[in-house]
């Protein structure tokens, strides 16, 4: 049995239970599988080489995720062909090819971890109760080392953008 951490984090000061490790900085990425379409599958190693900024969020479809997304768009278009720009979410494959096409978002790939939630347990940010993934960043270096790492306390909070884009910039 997986984990669990309580009182790590909150959706509106109610507390969360998040199962799996607490990553920290230094530690080997963990691999996984997530759905790019309903039947294209990625992990960790078709990414090899790059620097990967991993920005998790609970759902697309919400105006936090969106904006998240939005911003690391734009800054994907400044980071070069080195750095892999990823959002996670568990919305299926449709709902995010969907939201992407509506927002103009061309630089992040969108991932879904609706299947198993093999991305949140291994990454430590998968919600019980809800079956969502916590709003997390992590950024892994060409080597998937992990070299910064926010696990949001607070769901409906923004993370500290300026400091995933300066982790990353430090790498390329």
């Amino acid at each position: 049995m997986a984990q669990e951490r309580t009182g790590v984090a909150t959706l509106k000061g109610n507390p969360l239970t998040l199962i799996g490790p607490e990553l920290k900085i230094g530690d080997q990425a963990p691999d996984f599988q997530l759905n790019k379409s309903l039947v294209e599958v990625v992990s960790l190693k078709d990414f090899a080489g790059k620097v990967k900024l991993v920005s998790v969020v609970p759902s697309i479809d919400t105006g936090v995720c969106d904006a998240q997304t939005r911003r690391f768009n734009e800054e994907a278009a400044t980071l070069g062909d080195n750095v892999a720009v990823l959002t996670v979410s568990v919305d299926l494959p449709f709902a995010q090819a969907r939201w992407c096409g509506a927002a103009g978002v061309d630089k992040v790939v969108l991932l879904s971890d609706y299947k198993n939630n093999n991305f949140g347990e291994a990454y430590g940010v998968l919600i019980k109760d809800l079956h969502l993934d916590m709003r997390a960043i992590f950024v892994i270096d060409s080597n998937d080392t992990i070299q910064y790492v926010e696990v949001l306390s607070e769901m409906t909070e923004h993370p500290n953008y300026e400091n995933a884009i300066n982790a990353v910039k430090a790498l390329v």
